[in-house]
């Protein structure tokens, strides 16, 4: 399948997702903080995911927990995204020193133990969702710099950036009215890929309680139901899945969409023909009267 297919599907899958969130009130059966049925209920017509050991509807938590998921993972890639062009471009244009003194920030912050690190962060400042924003953010950041940075290395040899050097532009016009357009699909590239990455974090700091406590996200959904006991029963069936089925969906819907956009960042990722057969229309070409190339 080609990768405008999955982009396309990827792009139908969040959209609905993200429709879902914003209009949560309206989908929603019940108020997900109060109780409307018996703890542990089966699914039925009147709720069909059942409930929680609470008695509170399970469908409207997965609705009302989507806000939650979609904006930490859409919020902190847009800060790591920031972030990532701001040290990537800095760096790949000044060179020198400066390059010297970013490009050690982030080694030091690629080479840290990251899982440890995050939770003892997230601990530390508390449980609160714009904590869990800073933390994620601020430690995902580094990867993004580092690609941009290689891009921008190339970019400022072309020749409008030399020209526009010769003629005395500023280094903030240059970066911003010739680098950024060059490597605007690869920043679309990266914001995809930690906006998929931000969601399994914010998921996998959730399980482990380090969330806010007073709003619920997939990830929480998944904690309250290994705390409360809900693999001791049948309600993991409709207690667990639904959630881990949302998290595993949304991120594949980024993995198509992040697919989709590096192929058109990169036109050789859209042929399926083996190497050699891709360079039928790069072939050397024959000297002058014939001669074989020495």
């Amino acid at each position: 399948m080609s990768g405008a297919k999955l982009g396309r599907i990827g792009a139908t899958i969040l959209v609905l997702f993200v429709i879902a969130a914003v209009f949560a009130p309206v989908f929603a059966p019940y108020d997900p903080t109060v109780r409307t049925a018996e703890p542990f209920a089966a699914p039925s017509l009147a709720h069909p995911l059942g409930a929680n050991d609470v008695g509170q509807d399970i469908l409207s938590e997965l609705l009302f927990a989507s806000r939650i998921s979609l904006t930490v993972g859409i919020v902190t890639a847009c800060l790591a995204t920031i972030l990532g062009i701001t040290i990537g471009v800095v760096s790949g244009y000044l060179r020198g020193p400066v390059d010297g003194v970013l490009m050690r920030g982030v080694d030091v912050i690629l080479s840290l133990p990251f899982l440890p690190l995050m939770i003892v962060l997230a601990a530390f400042l508390g449980q609160n969702t714009t904590n869990l924003i800073l933390v994620i953010g601020l430690l995902i950041w580094a990867r993004p710099a580092r690609l941009l940075r290689s891009q921008v290395l190339s970019v400022r040899e072309s020749g409008h950036v030399q020209a526009a050097r010769a003629m005395g532009a500023t280094h903030s016009y240059i970066m911003i009215r010739h680098i950024l357009p060059r490597i605007t699909p690869l920043v679309a590239a990266q914001f995809v890929r930690t906006a998929n990455v931000s969601i399994m974090l914010e998921a996998s700091l959730a399980f482990l309680g380090l969330s806010d406590p007073f709003q619920k996200s997939w990830g929480a959904i998944l904690f309250y139901a290994n705390a409360r006991s809900a693999f001791l029963t049948d309600a993991w069936l409709w207690w667990v899945l639904p959630p881990g089925l949302c998290i595993a969906a949304v991120v594949v819907s980024f993995v198509f969409l992040g697919f989709a956009i590096e192929e058109r960042v990169d036109p050789r990722l859209r042929s399926n023909l083996p190497a050699s057969d891709s360079l039928k229309d790069e072939e050397i070409p024959t000297p002058v009267g014939g001669g074989a190339l020495r």
